[in-house]
């Protein structure tokens, strides 16, 4: 049993690492806040971007206890739906061009960012993300079965959110410096590909699997 939520915890941390580093939305506002801002204002921002994983979890593990409760041919529904949509994402992924750089070529210079608004900005630009509503609820499905107990699932969860914010909070430090910023856009396209090969296996795998 321990075995294999160790495994599984190793594969989520490796799948949701491809996501976090993938370019998106996220990625845009951590480097404006960092490099428009400051330092602290991208330290905020990842903060932000945390705070709105750890509502994404909420509602996604309490979403499948209910799920759970009510029917295991729901739950099995569910897994197949998180199939498709991670095949989905591995496909636009190897599509992707990688990272738009004229989002973000024109930042240059310094201007005042409060504490809240830098907060807020990643909070609400991770909770009003429907993709991530998606990929959440597919990601999850891969690895709770009906027998994982509550404390594995907030593991699981909790696993995430610190991820989140370690992660943004290298962008903040590393991205205020425009030779590693511009080091990291240019192998956007790569980490794509990565993410969308890593997407695609995922996604068959839990097809494949029995409910």
């Amino acid at each position: 049993m321990l075995d294999t939520i160790w495994l599984n915890w190793l594969l989520l941390t490796s799948i949701f690492s491809l996501a976090l580093i993938s370019p998106g939305p996220d990625l845009v506002v951590a480097i404006r806040n960092s490099v428009l801002g400051s330092r602290k204002a991208g330290l905020l921002t990842a903060l932000g971007f945390a705070t709105g994983v750890s509502i994404h979890m909420t509602y996604t593990l309490v979403g499948l206890a209910a799920i759970i409760a009510q029917s295991i041919v729901l739950f099995s529904i569910l897994k197949y739906a998180g199939a498709a949509y991670l095949l989905y994402m591995g496909y636009k992924a190897l599509r992707s061009n990688g990272f738009d750089k004229s989002e973000v070529s024109n930042l240059s210079g310094h201007k005042k960012i409060s504490n809240k608004k830098a907060f807020m900005d990643g909070f609400i630009t991770n909770v009003l993300n429907p993709k991530a509503t998606v990929f959440f609820l597919a990601v999850f499905s891969q690895f709770i079965t009906p027998e994982t107990p509550m404390s594995v699932q907030f593991f699981y969860a909790s696993t995430c959110v610190v991820m989140t914010g370690l992660w943004f909070s290298i962008v903040a430090l590393a991205l205020t410096n425009r030779r590693i910023k511009n080091k990291f856009l240019s192998f956007s396209k790569i980490i794509d590909r990565l993410c969308g090969g890593f997407l695609i296996a995922l996604g068959l795998k839990l097809a494949l699997s029995k409910a």
